[in-house]
């Protein structure tokens, strides 16, 4: 597994990283045997960097890494988010910033983890009532203090990710990016490249839109604009093209997908979320895929952005996202 820069400012981090977000619920039941022996393939096959967050599942994704991570945390890099607050019944009930939060979050992380630090933490949204300088002084003092490695950002935009980064240097920004989802070409990513960060992209099977996922009881997609009546009948259109080129390529869509995402420069750092490990197969499958000049261009315009469907989130969350300010 080649290697690359996680920004000026981070480590050495594997070309993708494997996210743990669906062993904890968000898209229906999940195996945690499978889960943990997904983690220990990935780790096997050279991969090192793990994102989780300490709302997936209410903390039983960090628990789970903590596991699966006995005896092995000295090689992977653990990005972790914090900062998205839970109700018992599972909803969401808002952002919290602070900084006697930050290191109130990173205390019952560190516990669930079984670990005495992580490597890179970030706030998931931005919460609007604290500055940003403030969230990331509070970072910055943990790293002095040894519990944390590196500062990353998510789902924020421009003005933002100046701010912070002149707080404390950033190594990341994890924001969403796929065929499906490109927003962030225009205005956050020439920003990025300026100051030196680099791009942790989630999404990029558009939450198994791309791939022809299956949707089941309880799954979150069941919620989103694109997985929705017209929305889904239009999109499906785009996916069928996209097995069309795959089939060409003799690939699966997963597959281009992910290979388009990872043409798109050595700063930009898919994150796959492999439930499984005969998902995590078709991933590495993926990362050996080099798609040639006119096949990338070929699926930009299959997927220019005024063909796609829907919003990657309901309208209360995409207020939320300062991103697309």
């Amino acid at each position: 597994m080649n290697k690359t820069k996680l920004g000026n400012a981070g480590p050495e981090v594997s070309v993708i990283g494997l996210g743990c977000m669906g062993m904890s619920g968000m898209y229906g039941a999940s195996d945690e045997d499978e889960s943990i022996a997904t983690i220990h393939a990935a780790i096997d096959s050279g991969v090192n960097l793990l994102d989780t967050g300490d709302f997936y599942g209410m903390g039983h994704n960090e628990m789970l890494l903590g596991k699966a991570l006995a005896g092995q945390r000295d090689k992977v890099v653990l990005s972790v988010k914090f900062g998205a607050m839970r109700a018992p019944d599972g909803s969401w009930t808002g952002v919290d910033g602070r900084p006697a939060a930050v290191k109130n979050f990173l205390a019952y992380s560190l516990q669930r983890l079984r670990t005495d630090y992580v490597d890179v933490y970030r706030l998931a949204r931005l919460d609007p009532r604290v500055p940003i300088e403030e969230t990331v002084g509070a970072i910055g003092d943990l790293i002095k203090g040894g519990y944390v490695k590196y500062v990353g950002l998510s789902e924020v935009g421009a003005d933002t990710i100046r701010k912070a980064h002149a707080t404390h240097p950033v190594c990341d920004l994890q924001i969403e990016y796929s065929l499906l989802s490109r927003g962030l070409e225009a205005k956050i990513l020439p920003v990025l490249r300026e100051l030196g960060i680099a791009v942790t992209a989630y999404g990029v099977l558009s939450r198994g839109l791309l791939s022809g996922s299956e949707i089941k009881a309880g799954d979150i997609r069941s919620h989103l604009p694109r997985f929705k009546g017209t929305n889904f009948e239009q999109n499906k259109h785009l996916v069928a093209q996209l097995a069309q080129i795959a089939a060409q390529n003799d690939a699966t869509p997963s597959e281009i997908a992910i290979a388009w995402v990872l043409s798109r420069g050595s700063d930009i750092i898919p994150i796959l979320g492999s439930r499984t490990r005969a998902q995590w197969k078709e991933v590495l499958s993926a990362v050996e895929l080099q798609l040639p000049a006119e096949e990338i261009q070929l699926l930009e315009e299959v997927f220019a952005g005024e063909r796609v469907a829907g919003t990657r989130y309901d309208p209360a969350q995409m207020r939320a996202l300062d991103s697309e300010r």
